[in-house]
C-alpha cells in the first residue's frame, strides 16, 4: 500500500469517527448550523494537511477539537457574523419529546449558551464531548484545578439561571 492510500485510509477513518462530535461540539459553540459545518469542513480540510504530524491515532479527537476550538477563533478574525440565533437551529432527535421536555431542553441550552466561554467551554467539553477534567486542562491549556473551579462556577451559573428562568 502506498504512502497516499495510507493518508487518506487514515484519513477517512477520523472522518467517519469524530465527524458527528466534531458537528455537535461545533454547533454548541456557535450556535449556528450552518456555521458548525463550515467548522466542521474547514476542520478536516486542515486535519488532511496536517495528518502527517498526528503521531498518535488515540490523540486524534483531541487534535481534531484543538482545529475546531482554532477555527471558530478565527472566524472573528475574519469577522464573520453570526447568522442565526440558536431557537432557530434544529437539531433532530430520534425520540420525539413533550412539549414540557423541549422547553426545558430549550431552557438549558439557552442558559449553557449564555455563560461566559471561559465557564462555557469546559462545561461542553464535558457534558457533549464526554472529556475527563484532565483531558479538558490538556485542551484548553488550564491546570485540572481550574478546570474544578470552572466546571464549578458553570453549573452555579446554570443553576441560578435556570431558577430564575423557572422564577419569572
Amino acid at each position: 500500500m502506498n504512502n497516499d492510500t495510507e493518508k487518506r485510509r487514515r484519513f477517512e477513518s477520523l472522518a467517519r469517527e469524530y465527524a458527528t462530535d466534531l458537528y455537535r461540539f461545533g454547533l454548541w459553540l456557535c450556535g449556528n448550523d450552518a456555521l458548525a459545518k463550515d467548522l466542521v469542513q474547514e476542520t478536516f480540510l486542515r486535519a488532511w494537511k496536517a495528518i502527517g504530524s498526528l503521531k498518535d491515532d488515540g490523540a486524534a479527537k483531541s487534535w481534531l477539537i484543538t482545529i475546531l476550538r482554532r477555527e471558530y477563533a478565527r472566524t472573528f478574525e475574519r469577522k464573520v457574523p453570526r447568522f442565526t440565533d440558536i431557537d432557530e437551529v434544529m437539531v433532530e432527535d430520534s425520540d420525539e419529546l413533550s412539549p414540557d421536555e423541549r422547553m426545558e431542553r430549550t431552557q438549558l441550552r439557552a442558559g449553557i449558551l449564555s455563560l461566559a466561554p471561559r465557564y462555557r467551554e469546559p462545561l461542553l467539553l464535558q457534558v457533549v464531548m464526554g472529556y475527563s477534567c484532565r483531558e479538558i486542562a490538556q485542551e484548553l491549556e488550564l491546570k485540572e484545578g481550574a478546570v474544578l473551579t470552572q466546571l464549578f462556577r458553570a453549573r452555579e451559573q446554570l443553576k441560578n439561571k435556570l431558577q430564575l428562568d423557572d422564577e419569572t
